[in-house]
């Protein structure tokens, strides 16, 4: 006997509505909307309007959107946005920095000078004195006689409106900032420090690098990137070609 379903289809007896096929799934509008692979210039003028937390997620969805949301270009207008920041110079030890766009990150460079306290430091700022402590690694007021500045935290974000701030390590306070100077720029001391502290940091990377690749310490890392002039690549050869011949060697 023929049976037959609803609408006349024929069923059998080892058919059943479960074992028909699904019907086609509607067109996913997100994913036609990526198909669609907006001009670089579009998607740079719409992801640089994201805030900086969305705009790293939008750099998770494919990898169009990384390239640009991951632009120097792009992260440094997403930072600046919320507190109308004109410019920042330098680059941080790592992207991370510019994801966290909080008032946090920036801070005003204040030159200490002989008779200056914290109260009087924080008098002046309008700021409270624990603040300035803790942005500075502080334990005590005395730690101001081993400076030779202050990170005074933002408390007025108004002042960094079409400023140009420097993305510095002070070591003093451990912490990485964008620095807003009230004279406009760092003197030339400060420039110098801060370019011997990025030339270090980068050194340490490279050597960091070496030695994890090769599974080595530190001095061994250092001398092999000390007599290949510091590439990293070339240090890592002069290492394996020293391993290889002493393995063809050992023993005879």
């Amino acid at each position: 006997m023929d049976s037959r379903g609803a609408g006349g289809a024929a069923v059998g007896p080892d058919s059943s509505p479960a074992a028909a096929d699904p019907p086609s799934p509607e067109p996913d509008p997100a994913a036609a909307a990526m198909d669609a692979r907006l001009p670089a210039d579009l998607l740079r003028a719409v992801l640089q309007r994201l805030p900086p937390i969305d705009l790293a997620r939008s750099a998770c969805v494919c990898r169009a959107w990384h390239a640009v949301a991951s632009d120097r270009a792009v992260l440094e207008a997403a930072f600046c946005a919320p507190w109308g920041v004109r410019r920042v110079v330098g680059e941080p030890a790592t992207q991370a920095f510019w994801r966290a766009a909080s008032l946090g990150r920036f801070a005003l460079s204040h030159a200490i000078r002989r008779g200056d306290t914290i109260p009087g430091v924080a008098l002046k700022y309008s700021v409270q004195v624990t603040d300035i402590k803790r942005f500075n690694n502080m334990m005590s007021d005395h730690g101001i006689y081993s400076r030779e500045r202050l990170l005074i935290p933002i408390s007025n974000p108004g002042i960094l409106l079409g400023s140009t701030c420097y993305v510095e390590m002070d070591h003093n306070a451990k912490r990485e900032v964008a620095v807003f100077y009230h004279e406009g720029r760092p003197s030339e001391k400060t420039e110098s420090l801060a370019n011997m502290t990025a030339s270090e940091r980068r050194s340490r990377r490279i050597l960091e690098s070496v030695r994890r690749s090769l599974h080595i310490d530190d001095g061994t890392a250092a001398y092999y990137l000390s007599i290949s002039e510091g590439d990293p690549r070339a240090a890592m050869m002069e290492y394996s070609e020293d391993l290889r011949w002493e393995q063809q060697h050992v023993g005879r």
